[in-house]
């Protein structure tokens, strides 16, 4: 154990490597996690990090070091095979195996190829200069793939650029240790004075990071600048990585971390949908709002397994009865989703095109989806073709809901969930929605006259004016700059203002019902004289939101102007009749769809560990702020002494006061000096009770004496020598007795 210590010790430069090689690692399985399956990204991971873990433990090269990687790689992509349910092991051992030589291709090729490369690294990285370039082929591509593809990558940026700090600090502690040995085993033993220092500088680029002002950029790009001159948009890769316009084609969005921007409308078909009732497709909601988008809140709430003609369950809403709405919905392309879609809210599966498609679906009562694991088998992704849901589509008792007040409606309080809003939310945003909402007595009232104001308002654009945009907040640039969007700028206002005043809401995507088909109707549905059949394009794809009404349950509420969500009702809603609909010729505003969201949130943990981070940094440079305060606390002290006496002090002004000071400290030790004595008579008492204290004291009598009543002057190196003495008292005295043989001694 202890040569594996020294060992360890002396190869940890080795073992730091490591780790600054897999934070960039990281950084790049967030982008692969938008174009690769779940499983895949997930063996990577788990390859990455055993191999990390055993170098850094193992840093000597050896065949036991090689041996244990290769046995973990077989391990980890068995669990995590056996995990995404790629094979289910069965009968003896050797089955097992056959079993799972079948299921490992392709994955272990990528676990394979992202293993090589690292240990290519590890070993090829070994200068400053070699880092400088690994950096730079990291940072490039990122950067380039945050410009032109959906997928947010700044973040992963930023850690690149932090791990690459982090590898040039190490390397150079490493070239001091071959090259000063002697210095470097001073630093090894007092190690603190370093890390410190470090810690301060790291703190000091995180904090100037995270602080510095959002700018608009001042010069376009020259790529930007040629495309606009050509009356081109710019050209991006979406996330199956095919070239598409800057102006994205409209369709289902899988990331909304980054909303804005604009798109041009694809009507390329994505379902047919064969229902009793015409309804909005609910797809995903989404429940914490970052400022830019929406996060994917994958942490929230529990998935249950579903078997087909299960009730599934839902969100109790005992004062709002419902209808039953059958579907039936065929799939028009090979595009796979998240989520099966349906009518507020699913109730049951009845059939599903694939074998066993239970195994693959899973319920989330708290949100009402319908969750479909995206998984590869045998190199075919498999998501249903067709499927047959029934679903429980609220009837909204509008009378009742609309007297129902907030203590009826919450009683016990709502979820802080569903009325979250990010810290530095813009107090304008509350200020308006709050003169919005004056005149309401009802929550349902409330969420009327922000629903009629979002609608009045504000115009419909699927390309809006970005030049108008100054805030960094997505909602207050909606609502007081650009003040024209689609469906995700209308809903995430109407969301937000009203959670700003304590209405719980949630953001909900899917696809609006699209246009009624002309081909005939299946016999299951022909039967109900009000079945229809409708074609639902990427044209459709839309955005919404909930609101909360206590024992009324989740209730939609459509703000985007020229939208006219079909609700099934009691009684005619005042949205019915008041809401001026946009004419039906213009089909861009009845058919809008949510954007290709331009970045996404990279995952949970990083909206967890970065303001950790920040905060780290933030107590880290408060805490380096007060030592230096602490450290120079004499010198502030006599410049806010000498702005009392009208100019800067004299050495010998300072070496009364510094007198003075040094006397509060003798009388928190017990000598005190009493009003009849002077200084000298005070020292003299003081030597009866604690032997020793006038030969400790007699420099600094001197001196005090000599300032506070000689006609000399005294010079700046008699102050220097009073610093000395004072400071060296100060630390020689233990409990009431000053500690003689330590004192500094009178170089006069």
């Amino acid at each position: 154990m202890k040569k594996w210590a020294e060992s360890f010790k002396s190869s940890w430069y080795t073992g730091v490597s490591t780790v600054w090689l897999m934070i960039i690692a990281i950084q790049w399985l967030t982008y692969t996690r938008t174009i690769w399956f779940d499983e895949t990204n997930a063996l990577v991971l788990g390859v990455l990090t055993v191999v990390a873990i055993v170098h850094v433990l193992l840093p000597k090269e050896s065949w036991l070091r090689l041996g244990l990687k290769a046995i973990l790689f077989v391990i980890v992509m068995y669990a995590t095979l056996q995990r995404y349910d790629i094979f289910q092991p069965e009968g003896i051992l050797a089955a097992r195996a056959e079993q799972f030589s079948e299921a490992m291709f392709p994955y272990v090729w990528f676990a394979l190829i992202a293993w090589l490369l690292f240990e290519f690294c590890i070993r090829a990285i070994n200068s400053q200069r070699r880092i400088l370039v690994f950096a730079f082929l990291n940072i490039v591509p990122l950067a380039a793939l945050d410009s032109f593809t959906v997928v947010s990558l700044w973040k992963a940026v930023a850690w690149i650029v932090f791990a690459t700090m982090g590898w040039l600090v190490c390397d150079h502690f490493r070239r001091f240790q071959s090259r000063f040995p002697k210095g470097w085993k001073a630093i090894r033993r007092n190690p603190f004075k370093l890390l410190i220092n470090t810690a301060v500088v790291f703190s000091l680029v995180i904090l100037a990071g995270v602080n510095m002002p959002f700018v608009q950029p001042v010069l376009t790009d020259p790529y930007t600048a040629w495309r606009q001159m050509q009356g081109t948009s710019n050209v991006a890769f979406n996330g199956t990585g095919l070239l598409q316009g800057q102006a994205s084609a409209s369709g289902y969005s899988r990331e909304d971390g980054q909303l804005g921007g604009g798109f041009n409308f694809d009507f390329t078909p994505v379902m047919t949908v064969e229902s009793t009732e015409r309804s909005y497709w609910r797809g995903e909601t989404r429940m914490t709002y970052t400022g830019s988008g929406w996060d994917a809140d994958s942490g929230w709430g529990t998935l249950e397994d579903v078997q087909r003609e299960q009730a599934l369950e839902r969100e109790a809403a005992p004062l709002t009865p419902t209808k039953t709405v059958r579907q039936r919905v065929t799939m028009q392309g090979d595009t796979t989703y998240p989520v099966l879609f349906g009518a507020f809210s699913i109730n049951t599966v009845e059939s599903l095109d694939i074998e066993n498609g239970e195994a693959r679906m899973q319920w989330k009562p708290e949100q009402g989806e319908l969750h479909w694991q995206e998984r590869a088998g045998r190199g075919t992704t498999i998501y249903p073709k067709t499927y047959t849901i029934t679903s429980e589509v609220p009837v909204i008792p509008v009378d009742s809901l609309k007297t129902a007040t907030a203590t009826e409606l919450y009683p016990n309080g709502v979820d802080p969930r569903y009325v979250q809003v990010p810290r530095g939310f813009p107090q304008r945003v509350t200020d308006l929605a709050a003169d919005i909402t004056k005149d309401g007595q009802t929550p349902y009232e409330k969420v009327y006259l922000l629903q009629q104001y979002l609608q009045q308002n504000y115009t419909y654009t699927n390309n809006p004016a970005l030049s108008r945009r100054e805030s960094d907040d997505f909602v207050e640039s909606f609502l007081f700059e650009i003040q024209e969007g689609y469906c995700d700028y209308f809903s995430t206002a109407m969301v937000m203002m009203a959670r700003s005043q304590g209405i719980p809401a949630r953001w909900v995507k899917g696809y609006s019902p699209g246009n009624p088909a002309t081909s005939d109707i299946p016999q299951q549905f022909a039967e109900n004289e009000n079945s229809s059949q409708y074609e639902v394009t990427n044209a459709n794809a839309h955005s919404w939101a909930e609101v909360y009404f206590g024992d009324y349950g989740w209730v939609p509420v459509e703000a985007t102007r020229g939208f006219n969500m079909p609700l099934l009702q009691e009684a005619v809603t005042p949205a019915d009749t008041d809401v001026t609909q946009e004419p039906e010729q213009q089909p861009e505003e009845q058919e809008e769809q949510a954007e290709q969201a331009a970045s996404a949130s990279t995952d949970q943990d990083d909206s967890k560990i970065v303001p950790i981070i920040v905060g780290a940094a933030a107590i880290v440079v408060a805490a380096w702020g007060s030592y230096l305060l602490w450290l120079r606390r004499r010198s502030i002290y006599f410049f806010f002494m000498g702005l009392r006496m009208g100019g800067p002090l004299s050495d010998g002004q300072k070496i009364v006061l510094e007198t003075e000071r040094f006397l509060r400290f003798l009388k928190r030790k017990g000598l005190k000096r009493e009003d009849n004595e002077t200084l000298r008579e005070s020292v003299a008492r003081w030597e009866t009770k604690v032997t020793g204290t006038e030969a400790a004291l007699a420099p600094i009598l001197r001196m005090f004496e000599k300032a506070r009543y000689s006609p000399e002057r005294v010079t700046t190196e008699e102050w220097a020598e009073m610093q000395r003495y004072s400071s060296g008292l100060r630390k020689s005295w233990k409990g009431y007795y000053p500690v003689l043989p330590n004192l500094p001694q009178s170089g006069s």
